[in-house]
C-alpha cells in the first residue's frame, strides 16, 4: 500500500543553537525504522556534538556548505554534492560558513537517539 507523506514533523535539535529538522520518513513521523529521510537547515556557526552512530549516513547538500570532521580529516560538502559517513565510525557535523546549510539526511536504518551515540 502506498502511503503519503503529507508533512514533516518537526524533530528537536541537538547542537550550540537550533537547526530545523524536518522528518519526513522516520521513526517518529511514519514510524518507520529501517530507514529515516529528513531535511536539515542549519545557520553559519552550528556544530553538534561528535557521535558514533550504528547506522549509515547518506547527505545531500541542498545549499551552502556542511563540514564533516572524521577520525582521518575535515571534509567539506558543498551544494550539489553528496557524502556517506559508515556506521561506526565516529563524525561530527557542522555549518561553519556564511549562509548555514540546507541538506537531505538518509540514516539505514532509522535514526534513533539511542543509536546515535553522541559524545558526552
Amino acid at each position: 500500500m502506498v502511503t503519503l507523506i503529507k508533512t514533516p514533523t518537526i524533530i528537536e535539535s541537538v547542537g550550540n543553537m537550533p537547526k530545523r529538522i524536518e522528518e519526513y520518513v522516520g521513526r517518529i513521523n511514519s514510524a518507520t525504522e529501517t530507514l529515516s529521510i529528513a531535511k536539515m537547515v542549519s545557520e553559519e556557526g552550528w556544530e553538534e556534538p561528535g557521535q558514533t552512530p550504528e547506522f549509515d549516513e547518506y547527505t545531500l547538500v541542498l545549499s551552502g556548505m556542511l563540514r564533516l570532521e572524521t577520525e582521518n580529516g575535515v571534509h567539506d560538502v558543498f551544494t550539489g554534492q553528496a557524502v556517506i559517513a559508515p556506521a561506526g565510525q565516529w563524525v561530527r557535523y557542522s555549518t561553519p560558513e556564511a549562509g548555514g546549510a540546507e541538506y537531505v539526511a538518509v540514516c539505514l536504518p532509522a535514526f534513533s537517539p539511542v543509536t546515535v551515540h553522541r559524545d558526552s
